[in-house]
């Protein structure tokens, strides 16, 4: 039966690979590997921005969060939804405009630029968080990863991980922004087919909609967005909302795909697009989640092999090869792109800005793709110890990166007012503070804290410093 497997992944993957092939002839200079030469069309941008979001958090640590707790775990999806189309709003066509302004390829040298920061230090700390915070981040995908492969083929874990570093990194390797944007549209549709047509199949098996609502009433999971209007249930909605919505914002292998389209006319485009296709994958992950409370009786030792699970229990081995290659999909989609920012941030903000100024394409897209391989390394380091939950790793890291930056892209965008020494206190205690607050507790997400403390500190050690700032320009 795993010969039927492995068949499926096999073809899935080369159809990936034959594209990231294609895209390798168009990708010469360090701009098209790192920001694809802004000459995306909307189609792209959208599938670059959302299907590089959703990772197998959205088949399997989404999920298990309806299984266990109910509806009112949706409302992390309601978050999402909500600030993507805000993020879409207010950020997408200004950070555009203002990084072809500058000439700016990755966050950090545009905040340097926008700041006109000569120290390094905007980049240095940009840097630091997103090798800490990164590293967290696609250990979870590689975690997700592995579990998913030993489940297919009762192969050892580590091997699993190594079989994942194995695939992302050619195809990085290879082409860069542009062929990731590809294999996202190619993807981004595949993975929605997928997450759509696997609850609505097995929906009439467990009762349908009765079903569900009848085994969720039997194991005393909530069947409403509102059960009650307790400070308890008040505070859990707006930390799983706020905890992961305000990440948007902040996020750079999110908000670079809005860099990297043609026009900025088309942005809106994009955006319909892209929202309309979370729309629906978050709907349909949610009814997976759903489903699954009657097709377990309510009970899963490990509620995030919830959908890997219900496919191999209902379909030929075939057929759930081919359905489990979207959770690869989604996987990799996320993992790569990450890996591409973490290598952009390791190449533009220490090797040249530090070592080599005066590098030429060829040197800086040589050390791009060295830095892919040099990522894919300590990450599989990283996620050989298995130390949390999908869930709880892509918090803990989406909480780091997005505290830590949030606040700033919507400052430099909307405010005169932060200067660079703003801009330091506000990477930094947006990073700092979401990086320790779960040591404490764990009932408020560390996105609120972390994001509120950066935006003060932004605000206020950029009023404190006006002066100061303004000598410094003067000279």
């Amino acid at each position: 039966m795993q010969t039927y497997e492995l068949s499926a992944i096999v073809i899935y993957f080369l159809i990936v690979l034959t594209i990231g092939y294609l895209s390798y002839r168009k990708t010469m200079t360090a701009d098209d590997f790192i920001i694809g030469s802004r000459s995306l069309n909307y189609w792209l941008t959208a599938l670059a921005a959302h299907a590089s979001d959703m990772s197998s958090w959205l088949f399997l640590a989404y999920p298990a969060l309806i299984f266990t707790k109910g509806l009112i775990g949706a409302w992390t999806a309601i978050g999402l939804i909500v600030c993507m189309y805000l993020n879409w709003q207010l950020v997408a066509p200004k950070i555009r405009v203002a990084t072809e302004q500058y000439n700016s390829l990755t966050f950090s040298s545009f905040f340097e630029s926008r700041f006109g920061d000569t120290t390094g230090l905007i980049r240095f700390f940009s840097a630091m968080i997103l090798i800490v915070f990164y590293t967290i981040y696609i250990s979870a995908f590689l975690t997700g990863m592995g579990d998913l492969l030993t489940s297919l083929f009762n192969i050892e874990y580590a091997i699993a991980i190594l079989i994942g570093i194995l695939i992302v990194v050619p195809y990085v390797f290879t082409g860069g922004y542009r062929t990731l944007a590809w294999i996202d549209l190619f993807q981004g549709c595949f993975l929605l087919c997928v997450i759509i047509f696997i609850p609505l199949y097995l929906l009439k098996g467990v009762g349908g909609f009765y079903g569900i609502s009848k085994s969720m009433q039997a194991h005393h999971l909530t069947q409403s967005l509102l059960p009650d209007f307790s400070s308890t249930t008040i505070v859990y909605i707006l930390s799983t909302a706020l905890g992961w919505g305000l990440g948007y914002f902040g996020q750079p292998h999110i908000v670079t795909k809005f860099m990297g389209i043609k026009n900025v006319s088309e942005i809106h485009k994009s955006k319909w697009i892209g929202m309309s296709w979370m729309i629906l994958s978050l709907g349909a992950a949610t009814l997976v989640g759903a489903v699954g409370i009657p097709f377990f009786n309510g009970f899963l030792p490990n509620s995030e092999e919830l959908f890997v699970k219900m496919v191999k229990m209902s379909f030929h081995p075939f057929i759930v090869g081919f359905v489990l290659c979207a959770v690869l999909a989604a996987t990799i989609n996320a993992m790569s792109s990450q890996v591409l920012v973490l290598t952009s941030s390791l190449t533009e903000d220490f090797y040249k800005r530090m070592f080599r100024p005066h590098a030429s394409s060829k040197e800086l897209l040589f050390i791009s793709r060295a830095g892919v391989i040099v990522v894919g390394l300590i990450a599989f380091t990283i996620a050989i110890r298995k130390t949390s939950t999908i869930y709880n790793l892509v918090n803990y890291a989406w909480s780091g990166i997005g505290s830590s930056f949030g606040p700033l892209v919507l400052l430099s965008l909307y405010s005169n007012r932060v200067n660079k020494y703003g801009a330091w206190a506000g990477i930094l205690a947006g990073g700092i503070s979401a990086g320790i607050w779960p040591y404490f507790t764990t009932t408020i997400s560390p996105m609120i804290p972390g994001f509120a403390l950066s935006a003060l500190a932004n605000i206020a050690v950029s009023h404190l410093t006006r002066q100061k700032s303004v000598e410094n320009a003067s000279e």
